[in-house]
């Protein structure tokens, strides 16, 4: 296991949890906390004992209030389509993640936090939290899949204008605009999170990574997802929970999968 300076790790049974630990910068993304975080989803990738991931951030105020804007502002056109193309590599890993990954949004979550929070599967936010990309105040644009994943959760005509005004959304209109799945109180945050996941955790595993799969398939233009649903339905046929789930449902109990 690896030791980190800026995120904490912690698992409790199959689940893992990811805190951004920078509190008293509002967790702000340094390059630093983001080859971490690669770091971190590369290792969970590669886990055999895990079912689940939280990411969230530190204290009460932030789940991710942006990028390190005194780092960001030394980055020139010469290195900063190398700067965006890291962090797209590493929210892809995040979303391209086989096991379920469900954002704790806690507070702001503005520019690199919102797409972070996008990158994540799941989001249940606080009644306080924050929403938005406001690098347009900056003279620039998202660049860690921003424009892309906010297109595709809420839809072009909406995505544009927060890019373009800059705005913040309140997590009421962050759920209206279906950015969110659950927007709770503060206090509750990580227990409507773990609840969450403990619902998903009672499903067969490889059917719930082939969902994941087939759904990442959608916005994947050099992928059939038709084709792709297809191949994970017969595999899903193929394994030992198929057979664990139909008898279980013919005999009236629960089933008890193991993910295999």
């Amino acid at each position: 296991m690896s030791s980190y300076k800026n995120i904490l790790v912690e698992q409790s049974g199959s689940v893992k949890t990811i805190t951004i630990n920078r509190p008293d910068k509002l967790n702000a993304l340094n390059q630093q906390t983001m080859e971490e975080l690669k770091q971190a989803f590369q290792e969970i990738n590669d886990a055999k004992d895990l079912r689940g991931v939280i990411v969230t951030g530190a204290g009460e105020k932030a789940f991710v209030a942006g990028a390190d804007i005194k780092e960001f502002s030394e980055i020139n056109e010469l290195n900063a389509r190398k700067f965006a193309e890291n962090g797209q590599e590493t929210f892809d890993l995040i979303q391209n993640c086989h096991i379920p990954v469900i954002a704790a949004v806690n507070g702001f979550a503005l520019g690199g936090g919102c797409e972070l929070a996008m990158a994540c599967h799941m989001r249940v936010a606080s009644e306080n939290a924050r929403f938005g990309q406001p690098e347009i105040n900056l003279g620039i644009i998202p660049g860690y899949g921003g424009t892309q994943r906010l297109t595709q959760l809420i839809g072009k005509a909406k995505a544009v204008e927060l890019m373009l005004t800059g705005d913040m959304i309140s997590a009421a209109e962050a759920l209206t605009l279906g950015l969110v799945n659950y927007v709770v109180p503060a206090d509750k945050v990580m227990e409507k999170t773990n609840s969450l996941m403990a619902k998903i955790l009672e499903k067969a595993p490889l059917a719930v990574g082939m969902v994941i799969d087939c759904v990442n398939a959608v916005y994947n233009a050099d992928e059939d997802g038709y084709q792709t649903e297809a191949n994970s339905f017969a595999r899903c046929c193929g394994t030992e929970d198929f057979v664990e789930g139909t008898t279980a449902f013919l005999e009236k109990r629960k089933p008890a999968f193991k993910g295999e």
